[in-house]
């Protein structure tokens, strides 16, 4: 009864459950990138479960949950472009920021994600009585040059610097004033996903900076080709202008092929911001909130991204416009070409015609000469047999009469030539 896709879509919701947590705890989160090779994600889980002995996943995983001992975890999921795996050891000591969380996983797995690991975090949530003095000696790991803090959710506080440390990790130390069920890790997960996210959005800063460069070029070529445009009109010039612009246009559809990375990082960064306000921050006096931190040091780059994709948007729209004013001078350029050439072509066709009616009268005279130097030898004969006749007279009386009738004979000639043609044309049209 059910659709094929029901089950699948309505437990997506369910698919990426947040971790549960109780007391302290420690946990590290990686991302995994690794470009467009996106067979190494698979691979990668597999092989971790192969050296730890966990359970395999089932092919085309998109998340994936483990336990052992009772007291670590790790989730695993599948995103469009990277994976995460974040590993979770219950903390019984004070030794912040050990690596707790990934002493079970073989170096022989860290040295398979070599190159590829984009995101690292140590992350301690420190509860029970442990917390107060945690938080009032939080810089001894918490120690960049900018330290940022925030009560959140009403029931703990948060402290960071994003800065990676020696060991390759940056640092959030979490303190559990009172958290409820579960959380504690939406928490952690929420802030382990504002810093995965941010690097994610951040990928498309680099792009941002060549395209920059890019397009100080070219905005400079199409400058000087305007300046040109500018010149009065040349049919040389305007094809080698044209030419040029094609040329501009093409290298800036070149450039647009990094449209999908400069999407993605917008996509990132509304989650970035989705997960701020869902800590619901609260001042700690003399020290920046998170808000404020990426608001500061995050949002400037995020516009760099977004006005050097409106720098491309717009040298498009321009090279467009100047290409359709190019093509407009062009047409017009042979509009005027076409009406000088219709013009002298309608001289011709007049001169044609009047050397017709010249040809016409030529031609009636000479057939007229002709009839009548026939009719001279005719009445010269008939004045041989010695009759009534001047020969000069008649022929002189018939000049009139011949002249008209060869007249009129010529032109219902030509009207009649001129009716067969259109006939003819008529026949062939239908």
């Amino acid at each position: 009864m059910d659709h094929a896709l029901r089950a699948s879509l309505a437990n997506e919701l369910h698919a990426r459950p947040f971790l549960r947590l109780s007391g302290s705890v420690a946990l590290a989160h990686l991302a995994i990138y690794a470009g467009d090779d996106a067979s190494v994600h698979e691979q990668l889980l597999r092989a971790l479960c192969d050296l730890t002995g966990m359970p395999s996943p089932e092919p085309g995983s998109t998340h994936y949950a483990a336990q052992w001992n009772g007291e670590r975890q790790l989730k695993w999921e599948r995103h469009t472009e990277f994976s995460t795996y974040t590993f979770v050891a219950s903390r019984r000591d004070t030794e912040y920021f050990s690596g707790l969380a990934t002493d079970h996983v073989p170096q022989e797995w860290f040295a398979q994600i070599a190159g590829m690991r984009f995101v690292a975090i140590r992350m301690e949530l420190v509860s029970g009585e442990h917390a107060v003095q945690a938080r009032k000696d939080y810089g001894r790991w918490i120690d960049g040059p900018i330290k940022v803090g925030s009560r959140v959710l009403g029931n703990g506080e948060v402290y960071c610097d994003w800065t990676i440390k020696p060991d390759g990790f940056s640092r959030f130390l979490v303190i559990d004033e009172g958290f409820r069920e579960a959380q504690g890790g939406r928490l952690l997960q929420r802030l382990y996903e504002i810093e995965t996210y941010r690097m994610m959005a951040l990928l498309a800063l680099p792009a941002a900076r060549e395209l920059g460069r890019s397009l100080d070029g070219l905005q400079r070529s199409l400058s000087g080709l305007m300046n040109r445009m500018d010149s009065a009109p040349n049919d040389n010039v305007d094809a080698a202008l044209l030419q040029d612009l094609t040329h501009l246009a093409v290298r800036g559809e070149a450039l647009a092929e990094s449209s999908h990375r400069f999407s993605a990082s917008r996509a990132y960064e509304r989650l970035v911001m989705a997960r701020i306000q869902e800590l619901r921050e609260e001042r700690i006096e003399g020290i920046p909130t998170i808000a404020e931190f990426m608001e500061r040091r995050f949002t400037p780059a995020m516009e760099t991204c977004r006005a050097n994709w409106n720098r491309l948007e717009q040298f498009t729209a321009r090279v467009a416009r100047a290409v359709d004013l190019l093509r407009t001078r062009v047409s017009l350029a042979q509009e005027g070409n076409t009406m000088r050439l219709l013009a002298g072509m309608d001289r011709t066709a007049r001169t044609q015609l009047h050397l017709q009616h010249a040809v016409e009268g030529l031609s009636v005279a000479a057939i007229s000469y002709y009839v009548l130097s026939l009719t001279a030898v005719g009445l010269r004969s008939m004045h041989a047999f010695h009759l009534p006749l001047d020969p000069e007279l008649v022929e002189g009386l018939l000049i009139a009469p011949v002249v008209l009738l060869v007249f009129l004979v010529i032109r219902r000639t030509k009207r009649s030539n001129g009716h067969g043609q259109a006939h003819q044309g008529a026949t062939r049209a239908g």
